[in-house]
């Protein structure tokens, strides 16, 4: 059963979230992805649809390189149009991360330029808006994604007024899932935790995401889904059947951070579509063979000019997950006790811990940034010394046990002196 939250479940606790929004809101867009998440938030806001007599809008951005299941799933999923009023089927080019690439750090999806490379033809259904027929005067080819959402929830804003955008992640998810749902700094919808108001360049506008199901697990997700018989995106059966625990399944463009690791998962799931996969932007076979290397190597990364040190420290943690998620767990723990030091001592809550510091201070290990923990990761420092930590004797324990469970990931590292110390059995 679902676990239980104030004394209610959380499939009880999200119905009660979605009756606030429809009874204080009459301008909701759901953002979809085509996923396990934001494919039941938004079964789940039709039948409040329904309840409250109230047509909704999706908002799904179709980024070209995506399975041929997640296509079908969300063509579903607009299939009954009683409770939907607007589909905004986004087949527009943008700007996305190609993390399996130095040469080509970035590649825009739906370019014309590039039509013969197109993964898939161009969707047809009368919801897309693509180069041809798209009449947004913001919108301008090769934005960043990013950018892209938050003009969206501007422009929405200006049509219809005040508005809510439901948004189907979950804080277990990843740490800058929950510092987003989490955060005391940010605006909140007459102070409901699962709330945030949209900000463009830090002005406050009237669109307020709400994460109706930010506290449920995957386990909770899919026992919701076998429950009311809800529909689903096929690739999750194809990616167990492949191996992948219910924990390890992610679903996004092949050539993002998330999935540069993943691209011989596309290969195995989804054969007929790798080979233009493949030929779609540079790097894609090189990222598939030879992504990592060595479990404790550095990891060869440069942070883009274009995010912070905080957002950068983020994917190194995310990256890291895709190799050992119990390394992941490791790095998260130093980085917690890092953050409550500075708190407690220094009185420097973690929302305010700054991007960059002096470098002299870094150096010195006298001053908290993002930089000096995102250059902790990019270095791979198992120890953390690069955050004042020393090698522990439960570091050394958790040490063996990656030794034993990824031994065949441990070869190829240029190792730090404490690290061959371990290796040569001196710890």
């Amino acid at each position: 059963m679902p676990k239980k939250y104030l004394e209610k479940n959380v499939y009880q606790a999200a119905l009660e979230r979605y009756d606030i929004i429809f009874n204080e809101f009459d301008n909701i867009y759901f953002s979809v992805s085509g996923g396990k998440d934001s494919g039941l938030m938004w079964q789940l806001a039709l039948k409040k649809a329904k309840e409250h007599n109230k047509k909704i809008d999706m908002l799904y951005i179709d980024l070209e390189a995506q399975y041929t299941a997640t296509i079908d799933f969300v063509e579903r999923l607009i299939e009954n149009e009683e409770y939907i009023n607007r589909v905004y089927w986004v087949a527009l080019p943008l700007n996305l991360r190609n993390a399996v690439s130095i040469i080509q750090p970035r590649w825009t999806c739906w370019g014309k330029q590039a039509k013969d490379k197109w993964v898939r033809p161009m969707p047809q259904n009368k919801w897309v808006i693509n180069e041809d027929n798209c009449e947004w005067d913001w919108f301008r080819p090769k934005m960043e994604f990013e950018e892209f959402i938050i003009l969206f929830a501007e422009w929405y804003a200006d049509q219809f007024g005040k508005s809510a955008a439901g948004i189907g992640i979950r804080s277990n998810e990843s740490l800058n899932r929950f510092r987003t749902i989490i955060s005391d700094r940010k605006t909140k919808y007459k102070n409901y935790g699962w709330t945030t108001q949209v900000k463009v360049n830090s002005k406050p506008i009237p669109v307020y995401n709400f994460f109706p199901l930010y506290d449920w697990t995957a386990e909770d997700v899919w026992h919701a889904i076998s429950k009311f018989d809800l529909d689903f995106n096929e690739i999750y059966e194809l990616m167990y059947k492949n191996g992948l625990s219910i924990y390890e399944q992610r679903l996004c463009q092949p050539y993002g951070d998330d999935q540069r690791d993943g691209l011989n998962q596309f290969k195995a799931l989804e054969p007929e579509t790798w080979e233009k996969v493949l030929k779609r932007v540079n790097g894609v076979n090189f990222g598939n063979i030879y992504a990592r290397t060595s479990l404790l190597g550095n990891i060869k990364s440069e942070k883009p000019e274009s995010i912070t040190w905080e957002q950068y420290a983020v994917y190194l943690l995310e990256s890291i997950r895709m190799y050992a998620p119990e390394l992941e767990n490791h790095y998260y723990d130093k980085i917690k006790t890092f953050m409550s030091w500075y708190e407690d001592k220094e009185n420097l809550p973690t929302e305010d811990i700054p991007d960059t510091a002096s470098k002299t201070l870094e150096s010195k290990k006298k001053a908290a940034s993002w930089r000096r923990i995102a250059r902790a990761l990019e270095k791979n420092d198992f120890w953390m010394k690069r955050l004042s930590f020393s090698s522990t004797k439960s570091d050394i324990e958790k040490l063996n046990k990656l030794k034993e469970k990824y031994s065949n990931m441990l070869g190829d590292g240029k190792y730090g002196a404490d690290l061959k110390r371990w290796e040569r059995g001196e710890l």
